[in-house]
């Protein structure tokens, strides 16, 4: 593929950022020659409940994830912004910032972009990046036409030797890979329960998380999980 500026956006929650996000990451970044990859934690995720780490941990832990990966970097761009973290908000930021809707690739799983017609600003945020959805466990990516029918002629198929790719208009690029079958979710009960969580997040993720206490929570008997019970979930170096 050509050396053109390509810049993917690896947005969520991250709380904790785990294998399977890391997965979404280095598989955009393996088929699509990403020169940079921002990870951006959300500051305030309008559609799920609030965090249950704070700020300051989550993207702590981001920036321990990223160490070592070639151009990867930890973003807080939404965390700056102090408000509802929308995708869209996001992009129009970048183009500001001199970036140019081809140069971006928002790099996200197919279990998230099946809700894509609920996300702020549909259908419009379509055109202010490439969207490169990954499959995902459950999520396979021939299901997507199916599934999207309206969004079935924008769904291009990941192919590096074919001349002119990317398109030159923002598309839908969908990269087949395997991608870890875990969850924050499941990160956070393992933790409530007393399990240890090596191999679901990277080591350094794992440090933080034991050092601070963080996810020592109860779980419901609907399976919800409750907030922190530690304090120092809720800081990091005594900021709240």
């Amino acid at each position: 593929m050509g050396a053109s500026r390509r810049i993917g956006i690896l947005g969520g929650t991250f709380d904790p950022i785990h294998h399977g996000h890391l997965d979404l990451g280095i598989a955009a970044q393996q088929a699509l020659g990403l020169t940079r990859l921002l990870v951006v934690p959300a500051n305030a995720p309008p559609h799920r409940l609030q965090p249950f780490a704070s700020a300051f941990h989550r993207f702590a832990m981001v920036a321990l994830a990223v160490v070592g990966r070639p151009g990867w970097c930890a973003c807080d761009l939404e965390l700056q912004r102090g408000a509802p973290s929308y995708t869209s908000t996001t992009l129009w930021s970048l183009h500001e910032f001199g970036y140019t809707p081809t140069e971006l690739f928002f790099v996200l799983g197919a279990d998230a972009f099946v809700d894509i017609g609920a996300w702020k600003d549909y259908p419009e945020l379509l055109g202010g990046a490439h969207f490169a959805v990954v499959s995902r466990p459950g999520y396979q990516i021939d299901d997507l036409p199916g599934r999207l029918p309206a969004l079935a002629s924008r769904m291009v198929r990941v192919a590096a030797a074919t001349e002119g790719f990317p398109p030159s208009d923002p598309s839908i690029i969908l990269i087949d890979a395997l991608t870890a079958d875990v969850s924050s979710t499941a990160v956070r009960r393992r933790r409530a329960e007393g399990h240890r969580i090596t191999g679901l997040v990277v080591r350094g993720v794992e440090q933080h998380i034991e050092q601070h206490g963080l996810y020592l929570a109860t779980f419901h008997d609907g399976g919800q999980d409750s907030r922190p019970t530690s304090p120092a979930a809720d800081r990091l170096h005594g900021q709240s």
